[in-house]
């Protein structure tokens, strides 16, 4: 099948693609660890001796960061990480991972990906017959439940919509499925 060029032979810019994968991850991040500060830790009101004549140094409450079950300073609170990078350039990057995957031979369209029922071991012996070692992405142009419930199983491989794909999936597997439906598509939404 003949791939546009617009979309799957573009020059790779590795620094959109970087950008659009570190993006994708600080997007993952969970970012929910938490510290107590020394007004969020128990006790502490009251000043513990006076401040002149003990000969000791001098405190104003025993929940000071100095002190032992003390308040964290600058410690983690929850937040979110997440950056967006601008959809030009996040599309361009698109391009970019798909043009370095056929670059590779990592891309092959199949014509026929069709499933009468939801079975792990029948689309684990045709992606076999494809040579699919590693993880592999199977990229549709409309939602297949059958497709998905075989797959998902399978460790490595994972199903997408064409309308859907990111850098960092394009990526992260060692060989991309698109069915000509999803090609199609995919040239569509990049073009």
């Amino acid at each position: 099948m003949a791939l546009a060029e617009r979309v799957f032979g573009q020059e790779p810019n590795e620094h959109l693609m970087h950008a659009a994968v570190v993006a994708h991850l600080a997007r993952r991040r969970v970012g929910t660890a938490s510290t107590l500060t020394r007004g969020e830790v128990s006790g502490g009101g009251r000043k513990p001796w006076r401040q002149k004549g003990t000969g000791r140094a001098r405190h104003g409450s025993i929940r000071s960061p100095l002190w032992r079950k003390g308040g964290v300073v600058f410690g983690p609170k929850p937040r979110d990480y997440g950056f967006s990078i601008p959809v030009k350039a996040r599309r361009q990057a698109l391009r970019s991972a798909l043009s370095a995957r056929v670059r590779e031979g990592a891309v092959r369209v199949v014509q026929d990906l069709v499933l009468e029922e939801p079975k792990t071991r029948v689309l684990a012996r045709i992606l076999e017959k494809l040579g699919a070692t590693g993880s592999t992405l199977i990229v549709t142009a409309t939602r297949d439940r059958n497709l998905e419930l075989s797959a998902r199983n399978l460790p490595g491989v994972d199903t997408a919509l064409a309308h859907e794909l990111y850098t960092y999936q394009v990526l992260d597997h060692d060989l991309l499925l698109f069915t000509p439906e999803a090609v199609q598509r995919v040239e569509e939404v990049l073009s």
